[in-house]
């Protein structure tokens, strides 16, 4: 059941007395701050100060009807959720009600139960678009939606299927390469939705052994197979009145993708070597790596499933695509790093960036993260440099390497220490692995750098 705060505010108008007080006590009963008016133009007075969420309105009143009142309430803008009441005689007049955007209605006499759960489901649609808005400024602000980051064209895309989808129990898949996050989007759905305080059950169908994907889905009983020495709930069961979250959905056999497809589309299922069927209310949002169209054409995912699942589908796009994301990003990566490291890293600097922006990112954000959590760790000082990167990165053919830039009269001498420097810097000051670039021994190239030091102390090493 919904809980209530005093922000839930409801105004009852109505012109009856003795049903508009009735209406009244009985809404404050649930826990909402309420307030009544006998019409349509002194709820518009009371509106002002009172500043209810919601408003219970009478259809025919004397002066201003339901209708008037909530044509007055369009033309003002507000945001305010409106539920009509009428008599058996003018329900046609409540659906020209809902076309001018009341909420629902509801006929006299008006029974107590229906009228609670109504209130629920507004205040729970609500609170949705409130953190929706809270999540819009939040984007416009710092570039983030929720825990998503990102402020490309392409992300902002992701965000509008999102906020569509969320407050429906409607189910989505969602598909990218490995690293994208696709179990953040899917978290984040979960969050803005109704269900958002009830379990959020993810599981991966490729990590699980094909022999017991069907029992950790759907549970079993015991002595339903060799081990199964206690009934087990699955995590159909678990995710009851929340969201389950199925990873790698095309790596799931034929035999339980036609399983999944009846839960999906009966609500019921039966625990392996069960008899009894049980109902279950679970939302599933499903993802996979593959292009889902692909996969079912080469029969990796059924095409009945392919299409109950793809309700709502969202593509993530792979870091490469959206790399004037990567700020953002390494901006949060770093702020998360140093707190659970206890470092003072303020940003990468100039070359390492350039770095970062010509890699291609093949492990996308998954990768980044990694890549700044291994340099925040590694750094001394203030800021990232290449030498903290792995030799991965560095050493990636998308990453153009430094050149030296000589012109008539640099002396050999010359020459050579900057050939020094710059392999040094390629290598992260690894003096071996630049004395096999360069095709010198480790001790001729301690040698020379010796010698560099003698000519120019304290300089032969910083510059370039």
């Amino acid at each position: 059941m919904t809980s209530t705060t005093s922000r839930d505010r409801v105004l009852v108008v109505e012109d009856d007395p003795t049903t508009r007080l009735g209406l009244t006590e009985l809404v404050r009963t649930w826990g909402f701050t309420t307030e009544a008016a006998s019409d349509g133009e002194e709820a518009l007075q009371r509106i002002t100060a009172f500043r209810p969420s919601i408003i219970i309105s009478d259809l025919v009143m004397p002066r201003m009807g339901g209708l008037d009142l909530l044509r007055s309430l369009k033309d003002e803008g507000g945001d305010l959720t409106v539920v009509i009441l009428t008599a058996q005689g003018t329900v046609e007049t409540a659906v020209e009600a809902i076309k001018e955007g009341a909420y629902d209605y509801l006929t006299k006499p008006i029974e107590p139960q229906r009228l609670k759960i109504l209130l629920d489901k507004i205040v729970e649609r609500q609170d949705t678009r409130r953190e929706v808005k809270v999540l819009r400024r939040q984007l416009r602000d710092h570039g983030t939606f929720g825990r998503m980051i990102g402020n490309s064209a392409q992300m902002r895309k992701v965000y509008q299927v999102v906020e569509q989808a969320a407050p429906t129990s409607a189910s989505v898949l969602i598909w990218g390469e490995s690293g994208t996050g696709k179990e953040l989007v899917a978290q984040t759905i979960h969050q803005l939705s109704p269900r958002a305080q009830l379990p959020f059950v993810p599981i991966n169908c490729a990590a699980i052994p094909e022999t017991l994907l069907e029992s950790e889905i759907f549970g079993h009983e015991k002595g339903a197979f060799t081990g199964a020495s206690d009934r087990r709930e699955g995590c159909f069961e678990l995710a009851d009145r929340g969201t389950l979250f199925l990873d790698e959905i095309a790596e799931m056999t034929p035999a339980t993708q036609v399983k999944l497809l009846r839960v999906l589309q009966e609500r019921k299922f039966r625990r392996l070597g069960g008899r009894a069927e049980q109902s279950v209310d679970v939302r599933v949002i499903a993802a996979t790596n593959a292009n889902p169209f692909e996969a079912m054409k080469s029969g990796g995912l059924r095409e009945d499933l392919y299409y109950r699942l793809n309700v709502f589908a969202i593509e993530l796009p792979p870091l490469r695509q959206r790399k004037e994301d990567l700020s953002l990003l390494i901006q949060s990566f770093l702020a998360e790093f140093n707190a659970r490291n206890s470092k003072s890293v303020s940003a990468v600097d100039a070359t390492a960036m350039r770095i970062l922006e010509q890699y291609n990112w093949p492990g996308n954000v998954r990768e980044l993260r990694n890549v700044i959590e291994r340099a925040v760790i590694l750094s001394s000082g203030e800021f990232i440099e290449p030498k903290h990167f792995p030799p991965l990165v560095i050493d990636s053919p998308d990453v153009v390497k430094p050149t030296i830039s000589l012109q008539p009269g640099t002396t050999v001498e010359e020459a050579e220490r900057r050939l020094i420097l710059m392999t040094l810097e390629h290598t992260r000051d690894n003096k071996t692995r630049a004395a096999e670039i360069l095709g010198i021994s480790l001790k001729t190239l301690h040698n020379k750098l010796n010698r560099l030091r003698a000519k120019v102390p304290g300089k032969a090493l910083t510059e370039s």
